[in-house]
């Protein structure tokens, strides 16, 4: 999946008029950067290069303050949030809880998914990212409307991991 997300960023940089593109997903920093090809300058061509970093992980930065959103499914009282596993976003982008507009979401409040099991699309750069969830349990709160924006970290899902 990596790979060809890779070759679609650097096609994007052929195709464009883009000097530099630079990608941060998770630990993941991807930076295609179009220089000069070969020994002569102004020679004409010119030829992305591709720089990959895998940063150390990091612990997860401090919750913000709760942005004011429009309100959301839910299936347990707000009371107390914190015995839930929050699934957020690893990038900004736009929210879409199903494949297709008339697909069925892939998930709902109340559900029973698994770890590993895809919860959403954030799209960013017209690149689709199916996004999984990293525990099992029961979708106890979706935090975000579909096709609406999403900020990096932002909780999309709230999952019961006792559920």
């Amino acid at each position: 999946m990596l790979e060809k997300s890779i070759k679609k960023l650097v096609r994007l940089v052929e195709e464009s008029d883009i000097d530099v593109l630079e990608v941060s997903n998770w630990w993941r920093k991807i930076r295609i950067t179009r220089r000069l090809n070969g020994s002569a300058p102004g020679n004409g061509h010119n030829a992305p290069v591709l720089q990959y970093t895998v940063a150390p992980r990091e612990a997860a930065p401090a919750a913000p303050s709760p942005a004011p959103q429009a309100p959301a499914a839910s299936v347990a009282p707000a009371d107390d949030e914190s015995r839930y596993v929050a699934v957020k976003s690893p990038m900004v982008g736009t929210f879409y809880a199903a494949p297709a507009p008339d697909a069925k979401p892939y998930v709902e409040p109340g559900q029973r998914i698994e770890k590993g099991q895809v919860v959403c699309i954030v799209e960013a750069m017209k690149l689709m990212n199916e996004i999984e969830s990293e525990v099992s349990g029961r979708v106890a709160k979706i935090s975000v409307q579909n096709a609406h924006p999403v900020e990096f970290g932002q909780t999309m899902f709230l999952i019961d991991p006792t559920g």
